[in-house]
């Protein structure tokens, strides 16, 4: 009997060696999480209570759990790896279904997909027209491969400067191509619909009228309507307009392109002391564009960055948790698969309820503690020498026996 008792004791401790070599072995695995063997002992079982009276029959290995415990974050260089710090597991969809991993290193397949090294899929939930998300379907994050659009000019804000001072040009009437007939010009480039750039040259004429000037705008050298009569009130704020602002009629740029139809608002354009002064020239419009990177903010949400300066919202990253962790079932690749011990997937965002935020650049490292497994590993070596004494010591027992006469 105690032979098979000490074997137990063997088994027990070598599947505890087992155990700590695997931890050992991935102390460097990003995102791993180390095991944690458990043992209970055995005992035989009988009617009336006979195992009162019964040694024990040795130990069995229990359970194998593992630890979901933070590992360390380590920066890289890379915006595609991302670090989980506090609860929480990426959702990566394959071939075999539906996976979940702690570890955040992705890359770009050749389709644009952003995968593991299993070629799994990223899962995030798409972006809705309202700049929200569907948090009620996955999709597969694709980075977008194509060129942005371009976008033609609509709304305009300017913001100038006016001399209070400045006299009425001696040339009338207004010529671009006379400097004396104007006091005043700037100029900011528009887009139209095919993405191409306009030169749009802003002319400031003041009137014989007191505190009144008037505006031309003028696109490649081209007349835009008539002229814009602009007054201002004695402390230098414009009043008429009385919006601010200017329509100006429909505008034919020539390059196969819709017409320009633009507004700009000039509610910033004050008229003060003797200094023309340029505050603000901005325009709604943009060329085409080339994406150059891409952003992940700590709630999950990835946009694209491209050359024209414009960023596209391409999804948030889905995160899933679990009631009880220790019942996922391991699947290597430092994965793990749903199972019916370990209940269904919560499904949420970074940074809400009791999920974790995302770190770009950076990786989870393993959370194996080095020093205890070493600890560990001394444990079950001391185990096995004494069990492996135990059956020495048997075999003694038995010997002696054998030989009495």
């Amino acid at each position: 009997m105690s032979f098979r008792i000490a074997l137990s004791g063997l088994n027990a401790a070598s599947s505890h060696l087992d155990i700590t070599a695997h931890n050992i072995a991935n102390v460097n695995t990003t995102g791993f999480k180390s095991s944690r063997a458990s043992f209970a002992d055995v005992y035989a079982t009988a009617n009336n209570d006979v195992t009162a009276t019964t040694p024990g029959a040795g130990v069995r290995l229990n359970t194998i759990a593992q630890t979901f415990s933070q590992g360390n974050i380590d920066f890289t260089d890379n915006n595609l790896d991302l670090a989980i710090s506090g609860e929480g597991f990426f959702t990566m969809k394959g071939p075999s279904g539906v996976n979940y991993t702690r570890a955040g290193s992705f890359s770009v397949d050749r389709e644009g997909f952003v995968v593991n090294s299993n070629l799994e899929k990223l899962q995030v939930f798409p972006p809705s027209v309202d700049g929200s998300f569907s948090t009620g379907s996955f999709q597969d994050l694709q980075l977008q491969v194509s060129e942005n659009a371009p976008q033609a000019t609509v709304d305009g804000e300017i913001g100038v400067n006016l001399p209070a001072n400045a006299p009425v040009p001696a040339a009338t009437p207004f010529d671009p191509s006379v400097s004396n007939s104007y006091n005043h010009a700037t100029s900011m480039t528009i887009y139209d619909s095919l993405g191409a750039t306009h030169n749009a040259t802003l002319y400031f004429v003041k009137d014989a009228v007191a505190n009144t000037w008037q505006q031309h705008l003028y696109v490649d050298g081209n007349a835009v309507g008539a002229a814009n009569s602009m007054t201002f009130d004695s402390l230098g704020n414009l009043t008429a307009p009385a919006s601010g602002a200017f329509t100006y009629p429909s505008y034919d740029p020539g390059t196969g392109a819709a017409p320009l139809d633009m507004t700009f608002d000039y509610s910033g354009t004050t008229q003060y002391g003797k200094e023309f002064g340029v505050n603000n020239l901005q325009q709604d419009g943009y060329t085409t564009g080339r994406m150059t990177g891409i952003e992940v903010s700590s709630t999950g949400v990835v946009s694209a960055r491209f050359t024209n300066g414009q960023s596209t919202q391409l999804g948030k990253i889905a995160m899933a948790s679990f009631s009880n962790p220790n019942g996922l079932q391991q699947q290597g690749d430092t994965s793990w698969a749903e199972t019916f011990m370990s209940g269904g997937p919560r499904v949420g965002e970074a940074g809400t309820s009791n999920f974790g935020l995302l770190q770009a650049g950076a990786l989870e490292g393993s959370n194996v503690d080095l020093t205890e497994q070493l600890v560990e590993m001394i444990t079950a070596q001391r185990n096995f020498q004494a069990n492996t004494k135990m059956i020495s010591t048997s075999d003694e027992v038995t010997q002696s026996i054998i030989n009495m006469r």
